[in-house]
């Protein structure tokens, strides 16, 4: 139906969420839950041609960019990113092929003129316009799928965020999954104990926690450094603990 919208008149709509890959992506299905997500409203108008040449450019230049941080990432940070499925994580792996395929495309500008925010209960928020228009793109952004992916991949690491829920948060949980990253910190799905039980058996549910750093994470490399240092503090106030014991 898009595609006859921009046939017809300029009208557009468009819902946008963030990729949520592999463990997370069935984890979401049995819960019955959608992600977060926002839907914007417009219209669309298509670019002249050198225009659009300058945005397949700038395009290029982002997957040249995201390939570059890979490539150079220290041992700490390479394991990470290549656990995860690069076809699903990849925020330009998908339009790879149309860029160096011969099929020609349209290149269309999409100006806003609404936005709701809608969370994973289903609630909405309207979204001031000039709230978007001074947001700047998290320095995480274009690699987040991959960092998701790769630590929910990865037993040691999920049982790394357990640890985190228990040391920092004081909170019970028998599994976590790793929820969005940014430089600010992180979000965590945990499984933890429900107020209610059953039969004097307590249930458990999925509930999300916060996990804020202490500075600002600037790229991939630091991130991974505050996770470690994050989960070397853990470890240490465990011992503690035991010792006392």
């Amino acid at each position: 139906m898009h595609n006859v919208n921009t046939i017809i008149d300029d009208r557009a709509s468009l819902a946008v969420a963030s990729p949520f890959p592999g463990p997370l992506a069935n984890l979401f299905k049995s819960m019955q839950k959608l992600p977060a997500r926002i839907a914007i409203t417009g219209n669309v108008e298509p670019l002249k041609e050198e225009k659009a040449r300058l945005v397949a450019e700038s395009l290029k230049e982002v997957m040249l960019s995201e390939q570059r941080q890979i490539d150079e990432a220290p041992h700490t940070v390479s394991s990470v990113l290549s656990s995860s499925n690069l076809i699903t994580t990849s925020r330009s792996e998908n339009l790879k092929e149309l860029l160096d395929g011969v099929e020609e495309y349209g290149v269309y500008r999409f100006n806003l003129s609404s936005c709701m925010f809608i969370d994973g209960h289903g609630r909405t928020h309207e979204v001031d316009m000039e709230t978007i228009e001074a947001s700047k793109v998290d320095p995480l952004a274009f690699l987040s799928a991959k960092l998701i992916d790769g630590i929910n991949r990865s037993e040691s690491r999920r049982r790394a965020l357990v640890l985190f829920c228990f040391i920092y948060l004081n909170a019970d949980a028998r599994d976590a999954f790793m929820l969005s990253v940014d430089s600010k910190g992180f979000d965590v799905l945990a499984k933890v104990p429900s107020s209610r039980s059953k039969d004097g058996i307590s249930e458990y549910v999925w509930k999300q926690f916060r996990f804020p750093f202490k500075e600002e994470a600037r790229d991939v490399e630091t991130f991974c450094h505050q996770l470690v240092k994050m989960e070397e503090e853990a470890v240490k106030k465990v011992s503690g603990h035991s010792g006392l014991t």
